[in-house]
C-alpha cells in the first residue's frame, strides 16, 4: 500500500485538519504572489526569498531556512509511489504556491499518485470556513490530476512573467481546471497600465474612497469581499495600502 501524504497550504489548516485523515502532513510556509521570485537555480531562488522574507516580515534569515525551506525539503523527500494529496485553494495566493509545489515535486522523477482537494462550493477562497465534516467531504471528492505536463509549466512561466504562454495553457486545460485561468487573468489584472494601478491597488482606493475610512481592519475585511481571487493576508493589503498613502492615490 502506498504512502500517503497531505501538503497543505499553511499552518491554519493543518490546525484544522481532520485527525481521522490518515497521512503525513507537509505545510507550504510561503507567499510566492509576493517579493523576489527570481532565481537561477533552486539554492539562489531559496536565498533571494529568504532575503525578501526577512525584510519584509522582520524574520531571520535562518527561520526562513528552518521554518520554510525544511518543508519543501520534505516534500522532495517524498518516495517513489505515494500518494499526495494537494490541499490548494483557488485564488491566486494558492494557486501560485500549488504550481511551485507541482514542479518541485516533477523534479523528482519519481512516480507519484497526484489528487487536488479543493473547497467545496461556495468556500472556493477559504478551507478556513469550512467545518470538519466539509473538510472530510472535499477530501473525499479528491480528484486524480491530469495534464500534469502543462501544470508543471505553470510555475516557471509564471516566475519568468510568460503571460502569453501561461494563459495559452490555462485555457487548454480549462474544462479541468477553470480556476487556474481565473487566478492567471487575475495576476494580469493586478499588473499597473498606463490607466491603471493595477486591479488590488485600484479596488482598495475606491473601497478608502466609499468607506471614507483609512481604518486599516475595516478596509481590508471589504477588500476581501470584493476581491477573494487574490487570496491576500493583511501583510499584502498592508504593502499596497502604504503605496496608496505614501502617493497620495486616494486625493
Amino acid at each position: 500500500m502506498s504512502k500517503q501524504y497531505h501538503i497543505l497550504n499553511g499552518d491554519s489548516l493543518k490546525e484544522q485538519f481532520p485527525k481521522e485523515i490518515q497521512g503525513q502532513t507537509i505545510v507550504t510556509r510561503e507567499c510566492l504572489v509576493d517579493g523576489n521570485i527570481q532565481g537561477s537555480d533552486q539554492e539562489e531562488f531559496f536565498k533571494n526569498r529568504a532575503t525578501f522574507i526577512s525584510e519584509t516580515h522582520g524574520c531571520k534569515i535562518e527561520d526562513y531556512y528552518n521554518i520554510t525551506v525544511s518543508q519543501f525539503e520534505q516534500m522532495q523527500a517524498i518516495p517513489e509511489n505515494s500518494e499526495i494529496n494537494l490541499w490548494f485553494e483557488d485564488d491566486l495566493f494558492c494557486q501560485v504556491n500549488f504550481w511551485f509545489v507541482i514542479s518541485l515535486l516533477s523534479q523528482n522523477k519519481r512516480n507519484y499518485k497526484y489528487y487536488l482537494v479543493r473547497p467545496q462550493s461556495g468556500h472556493e477562497y477559504s478551507f478556513g470556513s469550512m467545518s470538519q465534516d466539509e473538510l472530510n467531504l472535499a477530501y473525499k471528492g479528491k480528484v486524480k490530476l491530469a495534464d500534469l505536463d502543462k501544470l508543471e509549466q505553470l510555475w516557471s512561466l509564471y516566475q519568468n512573467g510568460d503571460l502569453g504562454i501561461i494563459t495559452s495553457i490555462a485555457k487548454e486545460i480549462q474544462k479541468k481546471y477553470p480556476f487556474v485561468l481565473d487566478a492567471i487573468e487575475a495576476h494580469i489584472q493586478r499588473l499597473p497600465s498606463k490607466n491603471s494601478f493595477g486591479r488590488p491597488i485600484d479596488s482598495l482606493i475606491r473601497i478608502i474612497q466609499d468607506l471614507q475610512t483609512d481604518h486599516f481592519g475595516t478596509i481590508f475585511r471589504e477588500f476581501i469581499k470584493r476581491e477573494p481571487i487574490y487570496g491576500f493576508g493583511d501583510l499584502q493589503v498592508e504593502k499596497m495600502i502604504e503605496y496608496i498613502k505614501t502617493n497620495s492615490l486616494t486625493k
